[in-house]
């Protein structure tokens, strides 16, 4: 513990760390920082250093805690042992008790814990640095997680602390102010105005505490608009991550299918075939085959030449007149075509 200096504030009424008498100290909000916690934020309150995270709704353990009507709000706030200056000995003690006390009674009217019967929201704070106002830091912390979590609330939670030194007050105490201010009182409130926590340690007058719980308002306020800002901040951000790859989806379904690779065909053989076809029509000889013959065609060469299957019935007779054999494909080739002739004048005759 530091000692005592000899004034808070100077002649010009500035504190010690460079604030006026109404004015809270900086503070920093980072939303979603744990994956595996539904809801979670870092809290900087000057230099404090507080993490949040949520679970649930959830089941219950042990299940004689359920309540039939509503879910149950479970607060668990913790110093870690070199969140001090002297290490703090680890495990729960008095304050901390008293403090997640006090800290699930201002969340839990804030909850729609109606929605969610035999269930549980579990808030665990961790504080990693302390630096006077940690359970106002806690819960503002806790607010923001919840809100990340998707539980259903009334308003945010908002809180900061008034106090008193050298005969005056002064908002947002740091830890010098804490130890020998003459008074603190920590408060917390929904942005309607409602108090959800409210704690004195040492002495004011009636006016004085009014007038600090004006104080105290005006700075709950502030804070409130920066958890609203932080929020908004991250949501916005997480919003166009999921447009953007919805958009490159819809283009991609949109986009006209590319046509499959086409293996290239080699042509070159046929391209060999095709010019020895050509180079055959060019002599002026047509084939053909046996099957596309027919009597009387002949082969397109300048002498005329009569294959066995053309030859007519009147190239027998002059073959037997000079005294030649016929060939028995003649022979045949005859016969065939005389019965094509006695078919023709039957047909015509009838």
């Amino acid at each position: 513990m530091t000692d005592k200096p000899e004034k808070f504030i100077d002649e010009n009424g500035i504190r010690s760390d460079g604030r006026r008498a109404n004015e809270i100290r900086d503070v920093k909000i980072e939303v979603g920082v744990l994956s595996r916690a539904d809801g979670s934020c870092y809290l900087e309150f000057g230099k404090n250093k507080v993490m949040a995270a949520v679970y649930g709704p959830r089941e219950v353990h042990p299940r004689h805690q359920q309540k039939s009507n509503r879910a149950i709000v479970r607060y668990k706030y913790n110093m870690a042992s070199f969140s001090v200056e002297d290490r703090k000995r680890p495990g729960p003690d008095r304050r901390s008790i008293e403090v997640s006390k006090v800290s699930r009674e201002a969340l839990e009217n804030q909850i729609f814990t109606e929605y969610f019967p035999k269930s549980a929201i579990d808030i665990f704070v961790e504080v990693l640095q302390a630096d006077a106002g940690t359970r106002t830091a806690a819960l503002n912390a806790a607010s923001v997680a919840l809100a990340d979590a998707g539980i259903p609330m009334r308003s945010l939670v908002s809180a900061c602390a008034v106090g008193k030194v050298d005969d005056t007050l002064v908002l947002d105490l740091n830890k010098n102010e804490d130890n020998y201010g003459q008074a603190d009182v920590p408060i917390a409130m929904t942005p309607d105005g409602k108090i959800t926590l409210l704690q004195m340690d040492g002495h004011l007058t009636p006016e004085e505490f009014k007038q600090g719980l004006e104080m105290a308002q005006e700075g709950c306020r502030q804070v409130y608009e920066l958890q609203r800002k932080a929020l908004i901040d991250y949501y916005s951000k997480k919003t166009e991550i999921v447009t953007e790859a919805t958009t490159a989806e819809d283009v991609k379904k949109d986009a006209p299918e590319e046509p499959e690779d086409v293996t290239p065909v080699d042509v070159t053989e046929d391209t060999e075939e095709t010019e020895k076809i050509d180079d055959t029509n060019e002599t002026g000889v047509t084939k053909e085959t046996d099957d596309t013959k027919e009597p009387g065609d002949t082969k397109a060469t300048g002498d005329t030449e009569e294959t066995e299957d053309t030859v007519k019935a009147g190239d027998v007779e002059e073959l037997e007149d000079s005294g030649e054999e016929v060939p028995e494909t003649v022979k045949n080739a005859d016969e065939t075509y005389g019965q094509m002739d006695e078919s023709e004048e039957e047909t015509s005759n009838e």
